[in-house]
């Protein structure tokens, strides 16, 4: 029962994550300690069902009543204090660093360049996407209006794009679907079904969208389970560089899409949340 409450705690922060653009759910499931378990559960689902669906389903829950419950307060958060909100989640990736250290420490190898570059190569990809928002400016315009074949295509490859953002650690998925212009559409068309506004319609498109999220899930889970296997120590110096590129990725997406004033209270409990989600985090990890 412990076991599981703890799940879902993890998996109701992973939620909080994946509403929030520049915060990444795959970086908070890796500075959680659940990563590895979680793709791998993902991936052989059916092989061991009853064993895979005890770990995943708490999760899952904790994601969704995270979703449904902390939109609206992480949506005033952000309206109201963005910096300290901002710095909350940057505690939260800093806490899962020494858990992420430990598991290369003293692996170096004759591939140690290969380490390096592959380090560079994932923190240089979360930076550029963060700096992305000034240069597009929120995206491109899409609307779900008049659909055609082509569009619910689109609809579906951008499903499985959002989907490999809740694998990948240090690629926010809003942040993702705000630089293809897909974030509002799909913000916009959820909140119209809860309303039952256009209800055919809109179940048509969350349909589509999340059918590419099933299967973007399973296929990049498939693949970054293969690189952990074959290739443990160069794919964990790639997940290290998108985790520390998250900790500068996500006061440079906070400046991108919002209007922050510094000013000394919020400075002040900025400081204060930053250390709170160092320490919430540091703690789970090891849970």
């Amino acid at each position: 029962m412990k076991k599981n409450f703890i799940l879902f705690i993890k998996g109701f922060i992973m939620g909080i994550a994946n509403i929030i653009p520049g915060v990444s759910g795959g970086t908070l499931a890796i500075i959680l300690g659940i990563y590895e378990e979680f793709i791998g559960a993902l991936s052989h689902l059916f092989s061991n069902l009853k064993k895979n669906l005890k770990f995943i389903v708490p999760i899952a829950i904790g994601m969704l009543v995270s979703i449904a419950t902390m939109s609206n307060v992480i949506d005033y958060s952000f309206n109201h204090f963005p910096l300290a909100t901002s710095l909350f989640f940057v505690g939260l990736v800093i806490g899962g660093i020494p858990l992420l250290t430990r598991k290369v420490k003293g692996k170096t190898d004759s591939k140690m360049i290969f380490n390096i570059i592959v380090f560079a190569l994932t923190f240089s990809l979360v930076i550029f996407m963060a700096c992305a928002e000034f240069i597009f400016d929120g995206g491109l315009a899409v609307s779900f209006a008049h659909m055609t074949l082509l569009g619910f295509i689109l609809l579906f490859l951008v499903g499985i794009l959002a989907a490999g953002t809740m694998v990948i650690p240090g690629v926010s998925g809003s942040l993702v679907l705000m630089l293809v212009g897909y974030y509002r559409p799909v913000i916009k068309t959820i909140k119209s079904l809860v309303h039952f506004d256009n209800v055919a319609h809109n179940v048509v498109i969350i349909l589509v969208f999340g059918l590419g999220i099933v299967f973007g899930i399973v296929a990049i889970a498939k693949l970054f389970e293969y690189l952990f296997k074959k290739h443990e120590t160069i794919t964990y110096y790639g997940v290290l560089g998108f985790i520390y590129a998250s900790i500068f990725a996500i006061p440079i997406s906070l400046f991108a899409t919002e209007d922050v004033k510094l000013i000394p209270p919020e400075i002040v409990v900025g400081v204060f949340v930053l250390i709170a989600g160092i320490f919430v985090s540091y703690k789970l990890g090891d849970k």
